[in-house]
């Protein structure tokens, strides 16, 4: 305010906002092979360069696969269309999102990501050295992150990092002669992945349900550990946005009877530069590049994870990991194949473009940038909390500090108006803001889960949470009004009977034209 002779704190402050109007497009937009016409084109390919090359009939295909056929023009209409009825971070307040870490992506680090170039997974690795470096630097960084000795980049997401991590588990044991251990115990309130991975695998899963004060149940614990323990699977803070604060009491519980300790950092994002996985004494843990280090989740992929070991794990790792070595005083990254890997969890290295977008996050960030995200999510969180309390009918279980989110329970709003916590979040979008319950089984009644990140200034958390207390007086003046949402959304209610009905079920265009339109399903 310079030659103003005011200052900052002089300012009048501006009135608050009502809420934003908002209608979303909506299009009718048919699937891109109901759009195809015989013929039409997007490029013209030109004729290959050299000499012609036979391909043995083997590989040569016998009809031309059946793509959509649409010209360029036809091509960017259908996208755009589709991109108007999404929402997503970069148009609204996606704090409704809880346990996904929903984050400000920089744009800048979609342009690191790009300036890979084309690269070919069989290129040799003389040629791929500085991609190889950046893998390296990676791995050593998200190692000091957790404490652990080792890390791997090779899983394509957070679940797979998680099976690879039960996969690690299910190798150590079999190497060191305890084919005997076939339980793996987690917790209610732990991503459903770990109990999902364990039971793929084949073990029997022991779940923990949470005691009086939220935490898991430290005598049940006690109760289930023996011979038969493979490991303890856990995410902490849990998905309740709760940190137990006996989490070395656990590990050391398991180690106890010969087990291992894995930590599910998924919800890592308030306790980074503050707590280390490795320090608690775990054997393993991961994390989602796509939540906690800012790759997009990109609509349900390409993800990133990275699973994480002790020493005594490191030759057990998903194969290949990156080793840096002196060659005449020069360094050189090589890939390395552990000797008793556990094998692949994707091909070839992993998912690289965003790799380099996690990279490129960290490097700008720093370890005091890293600090002050978790310290940032933590405020947010607890700023969001007090607001939410604020609205007549929410509450939220058990009274302790939560870190990074909280599951929240409309229940008394519930029972005093008739409306339920899905129909809430359909009126949400409504006013184009994203909105999630909770896993199944809906053990806090009339759940949501909110989880405000870093990357959201104060007004976006008064504005949600005006939304929410809007749609709450709502609730109380007009609980059928909200029943009947959404109105001006794209979305609509779910016949959720199909979603159990196998019969019913279309993962692909061909398969939905001969069971819903062709009558011979």
């Amino acid at each position: 305010m310079s030659g103003t002779g005011e200052s900052f704190a002089e300012l009048p402050v501006a009135p608050k906002p009502p809420l934003r109007r908002f209608h979303q497009a909506r299009w009718d937009e048919p699937i891109i092979f109901e759009l195809s016409r015989p013929g039409r084109r997007g490029i013209a390919v030109p004729k290959a360069d050299g000499p012609a090359v036979e391909l043995p009939a083997s590989v040569r295909r016998e009809h031309a696969p059946k793509l959509p056929e649409m010209s360029q023009m036809h091509v960017l209409q259908h996208y755009l269309r589709l991109s108007q009825e999404n929402l997503g971070f970069d148009l609204n307040i996606d704090v409704g999102q809880g346990t996904c870490t929903m984050k400000y992506s920089p744009k800048v680090n979609d342009l690191f990501a790009r300036a890979t170039g084309p690269l070919h997974p069989h290129q040799h690795e003389d040629t791929v050295q500085g991609v190889l470096e950046i893998y390296w630097r990676m791995e050593q960084m998200l190692a000091e992150i957790s404490g652990m000795s080792r890390v791997s980049l090779q899983p394509g997401s957070g679940s797979a990092a998680i099976y690879a991590n039960i996969a690690m588990i299910r190798a150590y044991h079999a190497a060191n002669g305890g084919e005997e251990r076939d339980q793996v115990i987690t917790t209610m309130f732990s991503h459903p992945s770990n109990a999902a991975c364990a039971k793929t695998a084949g073990y029997e899963v022991i779940t923990l349900m949470p005691d009086a004060e939220g935490l898991p149940d430290i005598e049940a614990l006690k109760a289930a550990i023996g011979p038969r323990t493979a490991a303890l699977m856990i995410t902490n803070p849990e998905d309740t946005g709760i940190f137990n604060p006996r989490i070395k009491e656990f590990v050391d519980l398991v180690h106890s009877v010969g087990g291992l300790a894995c930590y599910d950092q998924a919800n890592a994002n308030g306790i980074l530069g503050i707590t280390r996985a490795r320090d608690v004494g775990f054997d393993l843990c991961h994390f989602n590049l796509h939540k906690t280090f800012s790759t997009p989740h990109a609509c349900g992929g390409p993800a990133a994870g990275a699973s994480g070991v002790s020493a005594a794990l490191v030759p057990f790792l998903p194969e290949p990991t990156v080793d840096r070595v002196e060659v005449d005083g020069t360094a050189r990254f090589v890939l390395k194949y552990p000797e008793k890997s556990v094998g692949k969890m994707r091909p070839f290295l992993g998912v690289t473009q965003n790799v380099v977008r996690a990279y490129a996050w960290i490097m700008a960030l720093g370890a005091e940038g890293l600090r002050q995200v978790a310290e940032t999510a933590v405020l947010n969180n607890n700023y969001l909390m007090h607001k939410i309390l604020q609205i007549p009918g929410a509450s939220v279980p058990w009274n302790r500090r939560h870190v990074e989110q909280a599951r929240y329970s409309w229940q008394q709003l519930s029972e005093e108006t008739g409306v339920h916590s899905e129909e809430i979040g359909l009126r949400a979008a409504d006013f184009g803001v994203h909105y999630w319950t909770s896993h199944h089984p809906y053990l806090v009644p009339e759940p949501f889960t909110l989880e405000p990140t870093e990357s959201y200034a104060k007004e976006d958390l008064d504005e949600y949470a005006a939304i929410l207390a809007h749609i709450a007086d709502e609730a109380r003046r007009d609980p059928e009004f909200v029943k009947g949402a959404p109105y001006n959304q794209t979305v609509h209610k779910i016949d959720m009977t199909s979603l159990d009905d196998p019969k019913q079920w279309a993962p692909t265009w061909r398969v939905y034209v001969r069971k819903h339109l062709s009558g011979k399903g």
